[in-house]
């Protein structure tokens, strides 16, 4: 499955640093699969959206996920891709774009020609092949319906996806420069949230983290002295903590660091899928530890 990592230090910036794989030798040890792109998500100074990814179908591609990334951002989002649907393409690598906004998305949501029927003119907004893209221009597009409100955006398209589309995951990030929502549904994968205080458990200690199968490694030496919010895919240190999100729950954290949570679909998809039921690669993908 793909890797989701996403953090918010807001309203403070803050310099964080990036290792979106290991070296090869690591990969290969840990891995029945090598990724197939990887990304990063942060905002400038003046909340333009900055993103560096890359599909990873040849060892320089590989070179630039193993070098370090230091950047400055209130809120950062990295994914490492597991192809499900498009193929190695940058245009097809996540973190998507939209409206000022970034998503990235870990999971499998089928009949897109029935999506994109739904999206309508907004299907310009997307640029690639994936089922994410056009996950994340549906939720752009029920935001502009809802006037800018990204919490009932979000809530009125996942919840036409769960009434509509055959879904087997729907985990996401979305960031805005000064906030950060994610979602969990159903409970296909897991996602956990990290509400960490300044210094960590001790109260003195920068955030350092990485993920158990190598993906992400992610240090920030300002968050020995800020608090932050981190969610990832997986547990990424000791911290007692981590809380998984239920199936359907909704994150956010606003621009001052406070959070909520909410149950926005509270049943399964109408139309859910099992592994079995998935071709040959998504499954593949979607089985990867």
């Amino acid at each position: 499955m793909c890797r989701l990592f996403g953090l918010s230090a807001s309203p403070h910036r803050v310099r964080a640093s990036f290792w979106l794989l290991d070296a090869p030798d690591s990969l290969l040890q840990q891995s029945r699969r090598d990724p197939d792109g990887t990304g990063l998500g942060t905002y400038a100074a003046d909340g333009t959206p900055v993103v560096e990814k890359q599909p990873l179908a040849a060892y320089g591609d590989r070179e630039f996920a193993e070098e370090a990334k230091h950047r400055y951002s209130a809120t950062f989002i990295a994914h490492i891709r597991f192809a499900t649907t498009g193929d190695l393409l940058p245009q097809n690598t996540h973190p998507f774009t939209q409206r000022g906004r970034l998503f990235a998305h870990n999971g499998v949501v089928e009949d897109l020609p029935r999506l994109e029927s739904e999206l309508g003119p907004d299907l310009g907004l997307v640029h690639g092949d994936t089922d994410s893209e056009r996950v994340f221009a549906l939720i752009t597009r029920h935001i502009d319906i809802c006037r800018g409100d990204v919490t009932a955006g979000i809530t009125a398209g996942v919840r036409w996806l769960a009434d509509n589309q055959p879904i087997y995951a729907l985990n996401f990030v979305l960031t805005t420069p000064d906030s950060l929502w994610a979602l969990r549904y159903p409970d296909t994968h897991d996602l956990l949230v990290l509400e960490r205080r300044a210094g960590g458990p001790s109260g003195g200690r920068h955030l350092q983290h990485a993920s158990a199968t190598g993906r992400i490694r992610a240090r920030a030496e300002h968050l020995a002295e800020y608090p932050s919010v981190v969610v990832a895919s997986e547990q990424m240190d000791e911290d007692p903590g981590w809380t998984p999100l239920r199936s359907g729950e909704l994150l956010h954290v606003d621009r001052e660091l406070g959070t909520s949570r909410e149950v926005i679909v509270d049943r399964p998809p109408r139309h859910q899928i099992c592994l079995d039921d998935l071709g040959a690669r998504a499954a593949a993908a979607q089985a990867q530890q």
